[in-house]
């Protein structure tokens, strides 16, 4: 598959939606290698007892109880955008009877069709792992996934220079920090999964709900930050190391990887970590662990805009 597919794809999106989704797909996979999948025994194995470890290393530092998929994927590039694809369908579809036609018939859903592929092909290749609550979706609502994309992961360790299997462990624990906060908050994906379909209901009705958006901004900034936090204290390593090459790695994306992320909002996905950690690492201080795991009792106790920059704040509304 090539360039030359994918745009085939592309050009021949069709329906009556705003997004050929099945173009989606095609040309995404075609302008993306997957990858090998070619593991060992070994490495298989690897991948289980670094979930294992992780699970009851978190499960020390914190007292929660949660639960982590039974099954873990281990996927290629193609596996990760056709998980994915189902997704953004979910969460476009209250935006399926946007689509205009009026002038060029059909011009906007190729227009579409281009955007979504060129942007999931874009993660495919750069996603490491993934714990995905399943958003909006019809299912069981203890149903979750959790994804590592090996293809990524040995390519990025290699270019780090830094050792396959504690790098691929890293990346293991912080997929199982995001298990843990969703199996503390039960009420945590409804929450999340509200607030995106009320903001974009209003985008849907021709209006831009910014106090929607802003609540889905804090909760999520909320969700990386305690993330952060647990990584610190149940990694059975030190790996301040790890931040700062991935960190560094980043910056050096070209001016096509810039562009890209900043469509996609994975610059704001860095700021939230960092301004989610630095909240957290302020409560932690002030008053131990257990303190900033209060922020999943309630939807009530997650931090508001102004909080996230004041934990005093937080700390005096929720324990005064």
């Amino acid at each position: 598959m090539t360039i030359y597919h994918s745009v085939r794809a592309v050009a021949g999106a069709s329906g009556s939606g705003l997004v050929d989704w099945n173009a989606v797909t095609e040309a995404a996979c075609a302008s993306t290698d997957p990858g090998s999948l070619e593991l060992t025994a070994a490495q298989r194995e690897g991948y289980a007892a670094d979930v294992r470890d992780a699970r009851e290393r978190v499960r020390e530092v914190t007292a929660h109880e949660f639960v982590v998929p039974e099954t873990l994927e281990i996927q290629h590039r193609h596996h990760w955008i056709d998980a994915n694809v189902a997704t953004f369908r979910r969460v476009m579809e209250p935006l399926e009877g946007l689509a205009d036609d009026s002038m060029v018939p059909g011009l906007a859903r190729k227009t579409n069709t281009g955007t979504m592929s060129v942007m999931l092909g874009y993660l495919a290749r750069n996603v490491l792992g993934q714990y995905d609550p399943l958003l909006l979706a019809d299912a069981p609502q203890d149903d979750h996934g959790l994804y590592f994309v090996h293809p990524n992961i040995v390519a990025v360790a290699d270019s780090l220079d830094v050792d396959f299997p504690r790098f691929r462990r890293w990346i293991a624990f912080h997929e199982v920090t995001h298990a843990a906060e969703f199996g503390a908050a039960p009420w945590l994906t409804d929450h999340l999964a509200e607030r995106m379909e009320e903001g974009i209901d209003g985008v849907a009705d021709g209006t831009l709900d910014r106090e929607t958006f802003t609540e889905l901004q804090t909760a999520m900034t909320a969700v990386e930050g305690y993330a952060e936090l647990l990584m610190d204290e149940a990694f059975d390593d030190e790996s301040d190391d790890l931040r700062e090459k991935l960190d560094a790695r980043r910056q050096e994306a070209g001016p096509l990887g810039r562009l890209l992320r900043r469509a996609l909002g994975i610059g704001l996905k860095r700021e939230q970590y960092e301004r989610g950690k630095a909240f957290f690492d302020d409560v932690a201080q002030a008053r131990g662990l257990g303190a900033a795991g209060a922020v999943w009792e309630s939807p009530d106790h997650l931090p508001t805009e102004a909080e996230l920059d004041d934990p005093a704040l937080w700390l005096q509304r929720i324990d005064p």
